[in-house]
């Protein structure tokens, strides 16, 4: 099993947008079968510098690559790109 974990940090006054992200990212469960779990939130704590989480897993990466590549994947990532300010992820087998 893979998880494969993302936070985002987005640009001032795209609250919106970002939750049209998010939304979208909750859709593809059941659109793209490759997906075996899928949770995404909005960070609460003030303090810290990411704006919002994704954690999904997946059987292997082949699936994970299959996702990321899909154009279901591809078109709800596209909001992201133009107000994440900035992004990372790990990938991890369990």
């Amino acid at each position: 099993m893979i998880k494969h974990i993302v936070m985002w940090r987005f640009k001032e006054g795209t609250e919106e947008q970002m939750h049209r992200f998010l939304n979208g990212l909750k859709g593809l469960v059941g659109q793209i079968e490759v997906i075996r779990s899928l949770q995404v939130g909005v960070n609460v704590n003030p303090k810290e510098k990411f704006h919002a989480t994704l954690v999904c897993e997946f059987d292997n990466m082949d699936d994970l690559n299959s996702y990321a590549t899909d154009p279901r994947h591809v078109a709800v990532a596209s909001i992201c790109r133009e107000i994440a300010l900035e992004r990372v992820a790990v990938d991890f087998e369990e």
